[in-house]
């Protein structure tokens, strides 16, 4: 597949990426390839940065939205670890596969924002166990953030499934309220009285949680902004 002018790619600063194409057919199969996407590498770096994003951008965002339930945030997220992978030079430094170490990072940062949104969001006084901003987390910090997450994806799946559903549409897809109530062809207050009940039941399963007041910040200034 031939790489896209300039006017059709995404610029911050002075990265260039490809934005993901959304609906063109069908990838290159060598696409799949980590020596091939090695070998775009050594010849060039930017070209090799341009095929990650485009070939798992889509799906890094799916990824970190699980964790941070966001779509908008999520996406920011991803472009950020893009950016620490080209400005910083690190492709030159992964000895694991691309996919793994593209997966790692957005996970790992995913976690960073979620301390981070704790630290601004709760009146806990005790952030000691919680993992410094410019650190990566440790494996019991590691494991803790998974506990809450796996909680919250039980509770996702216990819901009524129009409830999840509203849920999903609005945390996962980034839908604004108004937009998710014309999808449906219900009202605004029906679909935000199925998000409050969401809140409450959330509310109820991870009150003793140190980590929930987090989660419910997010979700909570989701709801109210729609």
């Amino acid at each position: 597949m031939a790489v896209k002018s300039t006017d059709e790619q995404r610029l911050t600063g002075e990265r260039v990426f490809l934005v993901p194409d959304k609906g063109d057919g069908e990838e290159a199969p060598l696409a799949d390839n980590e020596l091939f996407i090695r070998g775009v590498f050594e010849k060039d770096p930017k070209k090799g940065c341009e095929l990650l994003f485009k070939r798992y951008y889509k799906a890094l965002c799916s990824h970190a939205a699980r964790f941070v339930y966001s779509r908008q945030v999520a996406e920011d997220l991803v472009v950020e670890v893009f950016s620490n992978l080209w400005q910083g030079q690190l492709y030159l430094h992964i000895s694991s596969s691309y996919r793994a170490y593209l997966f790692t990072a957005v996970r790992h940062r995913a976690f960073t924002y979620l301390r981070n949104e704790l630290k601004k969001e709760s009146e806990v006084t005790d952030l000691a166990s919680l993992p410094h901003p410019a650190a990566s987390p440790s494996p019991e910090q590691m494991l803790q953030y998974n506990e809450l997450h796996l909680k919250i994806e039980g509770i996702i799946q216990s819901l009524h499934p129009q409830s999840q559903r509203i849920f999903m549409m609005s945390r996962y897809e980034g839908k604004k309220n108004q937009a998710i109530a014309d999808d449906l062809r219900i009202s605004v207050k029906t679909v935000e009285a199925h998000l409050t009940k969401v809140l409450a039941l959330f509310r109820k399963c991870l009150k003793d949680d140190l980590l929930w007041v987090i989660f419910l910040a997010i979700i909570e200034s989701a709801i109210f902004l729609s």
